[in-house]
């Protein structure tokens, strides 16, 4: 699993000109899954993700999590993080999980986290139009736990 983890002030997804997630303050976490991740791994990633300390304290250090700042989480689900572009100009997928299965971790980490925290979603496999303003900016990559 990668999640791409961006603190921000507000995100949004529309998806088919349909506004389908939006939040203020919390995470954009754009989510791949990999072709050999699965069910099991989820309750790590989630434990990480809602305790990672990338808020700030009253003395400007990046040392509060998403559950002290009451931030929300907008979760889109993003296959191309595996994309492979060791040879060639264009990316090769096939590290990515197939869809068929990757739509059951998905909704899965949603189910876990929504346990934690407001989340809200993009479309699992659709074209979608995210939009963000980046606070910081702090983006982190979590991944190989």
């Amino acid at each position: 699993m990668k999640l791409v983890v961006q603190r921000v002030s507000s995100a949004s997804v529309v998806s088919d000109g349909v506004l389908t997630g939006s939040i203020n303050t919390g995470f954009l976490v754009l989510l791949g899954i990999h072709k050999d991740d699965s069910l099991e791994l989820i309750p790590k990633y989630v434990k990480k993700l809602i305790n990672l300390r990338i808020f700030e304290d009253s003395a400007g250090k990046l040392n509060l999590s998403i559950k002290d700042v009451l931030g929300e989480i907008l979760l889109v689900s993003q296959f191309t993080l595996y994309g492979n572009v060791g040879r060639g100009n264009r990316p090769s997928f096939i590290d990515a999980k197939n869809p068929t299965e990757a739509i059951i971790i998905y909704e899965e980490f949603i189910n876990d986290l929504s346990k934690e925290i407001p989340v809200q979603t993009g479309v699992f496999g659709a074209n979608m139009q995210v939009s963000l303003t980046n606070d910081g900016p702090v983006t982190i990559i979590i991944e190989d736990l």
